[in-house]
């Protein structure tokens, strides 16, 4: 038997995750599933097999900004949980992103971002957040990010969108703190994981790109999904039940400094 000290915390019994079928949302899913929370997930792509074959989790499938697909998912819950009055959990970690100065951007690539984003993260907490309330109560974590804060080239749409995010979950926060709900916000900086990847595929030298971008972190390495995605638990958690609307840097401390001498 290990004499490990162990912090102790409670988690929601059923957490729904946006963009389970990879990167961050897929970590995220696993770590739940392990902890023994019934995990919703929530994509267009389906997630590897290990995450479907699973008792604890179950896959809706469709566009987060589609309202059907958020009537799916509250149908699922209703279904598993009838008349309960277990809290609830939402992690927002479905995103696109699109790689250009805006003279590249088209206005389809501008909605799109928005679409998937903005609208998706606010239709996600217009869905479950009355069934929360319902119950007294739940946490959301809403995945922004680094370029909600800083100006990272190229990204326009996205730094934009998440930005936008960002003051979307603060605000809501506002409005319900009073009905037992705690929101705040998950702001990544580069992890290994498929926006970065996409954003490292489009560098006219990858590796030279990917090196450029390591010893930019003060750690000397890129971060790993599951690295954010215990963070992400912890936020979930009643660990953090004194929070509510704070924005929570995960970057290695990348930003920490405005010029990490490499």
């Amino acid at each position: 038997m290990s004499n490990r000290p162990v912090l102790a915390v409670e988690l929601p019994k059923t957490v729904v995750v946006t963009g389970a079928a990879s990167g961050l949302g897929l970590e995220l899913s696993r770590l739940l599933i392990a902890a023994g929370v019934a995990a919703i997930g929530v994509d267009r792509a389906d997630p590897p097999g290990d995450l479907i074959a699973h008792r604890s989790y179950v896959h809706v499938s469709g566009d987060v900004a589609d309202e059907a697909t958020w009537r799916a998912v509250v149908a699922r819950i209703k279904e598993a949980d009838a008349g309960s009055i277990d809290k609830l959990g939402l992690a927002t970690s479905a995103a696109v992103l699109e790689v250009g100065s805006i003279l590249e951007t088209s206005r389809e690539s501008l909605m799109r971002l928005l679409e998937i984003n903005v609208v998706g993260t606010a239709l996600a907490m217009k869905a479950i957040l009355p069934l929360m309330i319902a119950r007294g109560g739940g946490s959301i974590v809403a995945v922004a990010s680094v370029n909600a804060t800083i100006a990272e080239q190229s990204l326009a749409g996205y730094n934009a969108t998440k930005a936008a995010v960002r003051q979307l979950a603060r605000t809501v926060a506002m409005d319900h703190a009073r009905d037992g709900i705690r929101i705040n916000v998950l702001s990544p900086g580069p992890m290994m994981a498929g926006l970065f990847k996409r954003h490292l595929e489009t560098a006219p030298d990858a590796e030279r790109f990917l090196a450029m971008r390591t010893a930019r972190q003060p750690g000397g390495r890129i971060l790993d999904a599951s690295d954010v995605a215990w963070v992400a638990m912890f936020l979930l958690s009643t660990g953090s039940a004194a929070m509510l609307g704070a924005d929570v840097t995960v970057d290695g401390g990348l930003t920490a400094s405005f010029d990490f001498r490499t």
